[in-house]
């Protein structure tokens, strides 16, 4: 008895994915979402009609290449935060044009008012349509930080994968 409720149940499930459907020129909600060209041949449905998948996940095109970087950094297209400990940047170096705020403080530091940010990072608080570009050393820690970011409501952010160990490869190699 119980097997045939569970076997009506995984049989509407599809009867449930080809009610989402999406016309053409609609605008989709934000996240990564698939638009599949099948026909949906149900009665009603005209050939126009598009099934949608949506996937919850971060966007797409999140990592920025070196020479990317160096476009967004002159054209002052971007605010880059590094996210190392202060004592990295003084041992290894930084990035010209980048705030520190450590990883351990993105949470709270994009949470605070504009004044109180430049006070404590020396630099202009990101705004929530700003773009932002999150760098460490190597692309692990400035990760987390792009999905903290993203977490409290920003939109444009990207992370270095590189890092500072990319950063310094790259500009040996000029």
């Amino acid at each position: 008895m119980a097997l045939r409720r569970s076997w009506r149940f995984v049989g509407s499930i599809p009867r449930l994915l080809l009610n989402s459907t999406v016309r053409p020129g609609v605008s989709v909600p934000e996240g990564r979402s698939s638009v599949s060209s099948f026909v949906n041949t149900r009665p009603g449905c005209t050939s126009s009609d598009l099934l949608l998948r949506r996937f919850a996940s971060a966007p797409p095109s999140t990592d920025v290449s070196y020479e990317q970087l160096k476009q967004l950094l002159a054209g002052r297209k971007a605010v880059v935060i590094d996210v190392r400990e202060p004592w990295e940047l003084r041992e290894y170096g930084f990035i010209p044009g980048s705030i520190n705020v450590p990883l351990g403080q993105v949470n709270t530091a994009l949470q605070l008012d504009a004044e109180e940010f430049k006070e404590k990072y020396g630099g202009e608080m990101p705004r929530g349509t700003d773009n932002i570009v999150f760098t460490c050393l190597a692309g692990v820690r400035s990760k987390n930080a792009l999905d903290t970011a993203t977490s409290l409501g920003y939109k444009d952010v990207q992370h270095y994968p590189g890092g500072w160990q990319d950063w310094v490869k790259n500009e040996q190699h000029k």
